[in-house]
């Protein structure tokens, strides 16, 4: 099912209450472990709500990018790492078990280990599947894999399904709906186009019996694709109210959370958000493309998601939980009663442990969160020693302090409703598009983004900077001696005025010193 595993197929209710006293007795002694990783957790961060009250603390440590986070059937969390691991950990002790090292992962920027989903009936069907880029005769293929679950180990690596991949736009999460059928969210690898072509498994959602056949009633006879349209998914949860949620990955604007329909079409790359261009109201007419629940412009770089249904912290309940990696934030999205519109966004953790990749849900309603301050993007100040890591968030209960050296924080309230700090219009379109990637110095990621520091594409020809912000960049670009392989988005949906003032900024700013950019020159970069 969703991530959140279903308790009914847990350990019987006896035992576990059992566990739960003997590890409360076993804390209550200092039972002393011997993992390095291991730490007390303390309460970092206290968030106030209505009526309850939120901990933060750290389960783990010392992660090597933890993709795919997962509540298991033995009450640990599974893990993925990107080079190739499966873990498991205590969520108690934080102790940790490595399960398997998959030596046919290939990794490079996003391309991995990504994707991890348990049956929703350990019993019954006693599968886990995972999803990893690999290579195949020099060719990049997301490879979907079935392993048998087996004493807490994995067993008997099935492969079901390989489709192209890339160094990039993989997708790559997988769910479980309650009858046992796989959805496996792939990435547009690259090549928008395909997202479209029902020839191509590229951007779309596939779904698969547990086998790897083809399910009967899927929308198109004989084909895994159960929905089109995409560029990047980066969360998917088939959540315990029977529906199907993805968040996706937009270009330069219109990061989207979407309710899944059966054989739905989501736009890319003809409509990006709600269809609001001549050109893409009339693709939505001619196409029928799906309205996302909600978009982000600027955008967040929203990833993994679940869905929350508990009473442990009654403010969250019936919504869906969101990270995100540019925004490094964790979003609380409340839903309606039919769970068919977004009703409120809050926004917690907001740049305090960085990027975060992936979330899952306890039976118990904890949260778990997974950083990811050790991957190809790294933001300034991260990562932090011993990052990556995994945090849980709980209801305090009586006696539960915050640590010394940590802050209370209050609910921010509807996103909407948050005051935000009047700055220059180019400082802050700088910060909202460009900082993700060229760093707020200017400085870049060396080998992956190129400095705009001294940079002849900024400070020389005006009309060629202007075309690049327009329209973007393809292919390989030298910059101050070195080589870099750029795919940068077109901004031309900002204003002409926000393009200048964002031009303006960055010839001024890091150091440069060139003249300014007006909006009589952007457009006539337009025609």
């Amino acid at each position: 099912m969703h991530k959140s595993f279903n308790p009914v197929f847990t350990l019987p209710l006896i035992n576990y209450l059992w566990t739960a006293v003997m590890v409360h007795f076993l804390i209550g002694c200092n039972a002393a472990v011997t993992n390095q990783n291991v730490i007390d957790t303390p309460v970092e961060q206290e968030i106030v709500l209505e009526t309850s009250k939120v901990a933060v603390g750290t389960v783990i440590l010392n992660l090597d990018v933890p993709w795919e986070i997962v509540w298991g059937p033995d009450n640990w969390i599974w893990f993925t790492e990107q080079k190739g691991s499966v873990s498991r950990v205590n969520p108690v002790t934080g102790e940790r078990k490595k399960v398997l090292k998959i030596e046919m992962v290939w990794h490079q920027r996003t391309a991995g280990l990504l994707g991890m989903a348990f049956s929703p009936d350990i019993d019954k069907w006693p599968y886990v599947v995972v999803d990893y880029t690999c290579k195949k005769d020099s060719i990049i293929l997301s490879r979907l894999v079935r392993y048998t679950y087996s004493a807490d180990s994995l067993i008997n690596p099935f492969v079901l399904l390989e489709v192209p991949g890339g160094t990039s736009h993989n997708g790559s999460r997988l769910s479980f709906s309650a009858d046992g059928k796989i959805f496996w969210a792939t990435g547009d690898g690259l090549r928008s186009k395909l997202a479209q072509d029902n020839k191509s498994l590229c951007g779309k959602i596939l779904r698969l019996n547990i086998d790897g056949s083809i399910p009967d009633d899927n929308p198109i006879k004989g084909s895994a694709i159960w929905a089109s349209g995409y560029r990047n998914i980066q969360g998917l949860v088939y959540a315990s109210n029977n529906k199907l949620y993805t968040s996706e990955h937009g270009d330069a604007n219109d990061d989207e959370v979407n309710l899944i329909q059966k054989g739905g079409n989501y736009g890319w790359p003809e409509v990006t958000g709600k269809a609001d261009t001549p050109q893409e109201i009339a693709f939505r007419q001619q196409d029928a493309v799906v309205e996302p629940l909600k978009a982000w412009t600027p955008t967040i770089a929203p990833a993994g998601m679940d869905y929350y249904h508990s009473t442990a912290i009654p403010e969250w309940d019936n919504s869906l939980i969101l990270t995100t990696l540019k925004g490094s934030s964790l979003r609380l999205l409340k839903l309606n009663e039919k769970g068919d519109e977004i009703v409120s966004e809050h926004v917690y953790l907001d740049k305090e442990y960085g990027r975060l990749r992936d979330v899952c849900v306890s039976p118990a309603g904890d949260i778990y969160v997974s950083t990811s301050n050790r991957d190809w993007n790294p933001s300034i100040g991260f990562p932090r020693a011993k990052d990556d890591r995994i945090l849980r968030l709980f209801k305090m209960r009586a006696g539960d302090k915050l640590s010394p050296g940590f802050k209370a924080q209050k609910d921010p309230g509807l996103l909407s409703e948050l005051k935000k700090p009047v700055v220059q219009m180019g400082k802050s379109s700088y910060s909202q598009y460009c900082a993700s990637c060229h760093k707020s110095d200017g400085n870049g990621v060396l080998g992956t983004f190129p400095p705009l520091i001294g940079a002849e594409q900024v400070l020389g020809d005006k009309k060629q900077l202007i075309d690049i912000l327009l329209n973007g960049l393809s292919g390989k670009i030298k910059v101050k001696g070195a080589v870099y392989n750029q795919q940068m988005p077109a901004f031309h949906f900002l204003s002409d005025k926000e393009i200048a003032e964002l031009l303006t900024y960055i010839r001024s700013s890091f150091g440069n010193k060139a003249s300014r950019i007006s909006a009589t020159e952007v457009t006539a970069g337009r025609l």
